[in-house]
């Protein structure tokens, strides 16, 4: 997949154009509803109000706008990544990590369901590289340098697990964001012995 016109770097940290962020935001919604497979080009012209030939003129294919939506939170995910790296201590370098990524899945709820189910989103991260190499290192922080270590692998697959789907779970839907990120918190702490 070509990068878009807008953006050099692959973790999208380049600005997007007012025209590009709509559609980035339109694809999300309709991305969430119908899935990625289920949107067509059409569909976000439609969303926006505008003719396909516009929508192609930000981006040539659908392709960059599954990139541009990935990107929206790699770029975030990377930030968080390397600002814990940047912590003296482990335990502090993964309070905070836990903390961001934490604020991304709430924040970012609807983005959960389509990078976790959607299996073009899927296909997508799994080939991509720089998605890898962000996961290999929020990995490497969450297992606090216990690789090898099965408690420390498990600890860090379930934490993962349980951020990603406890903000799109039925039971929280009804959460506002702070409680839910509350409560994500304390249990992520507990889970890791942070606290």
């Amino acid at each position: 997949m070509r990068a878009s016109r807008a953006g050099a770097n692959p973790l999208g940290s380049a600005a997007y154009t007012a025209a590009q962020t709509r559609i980035i935001e339109a694809a999300l919604d309709l991305f969430a509803e119908h899935g990625i497979g289920g949107t067509s080009l059409q569909m976000i012209a439609d969303e926006l109000g505008v003719t396909k030939a516009a929508v192609y003129h930000q981006y040539n294919t659908k392709d960059e706008i599954i990139l541009a939506v990935a990107q929206v939170v790699l770029a975030r995910l990377e930030a968080a990544v390397t600002a814990a790296e940047a912590e003296r201590s482990r335990p502090r370098a993964r309070e905070v990590l836990i903390t961001a990524m934490i604020d991304l899945a709430v924040e970012r709820r609807r983005m959960a369901g389509i990078l976790q189910r959607d299996p073009v989103m899927l296909r997508f991260l799994e080939n991509h590289e720089p998605f890898r190499h962000v996961m290999a290192r929020v990995n490497r922080l969450l297992m606090g340098g216990g690789a090898s270590n099965p408690r420390a692998r498990l600890q860090a697959a379930t934490l993962a697990a349980a951020i990603a789907g406890a903000v799109i779970h039925p039971l929280v839907l009804d959460l506002d964001d702070e409680s839910l990120r509350s409560q994500l918190l304390k249990q992520a702490r507990k889970l890791l012995s942070l606290r």
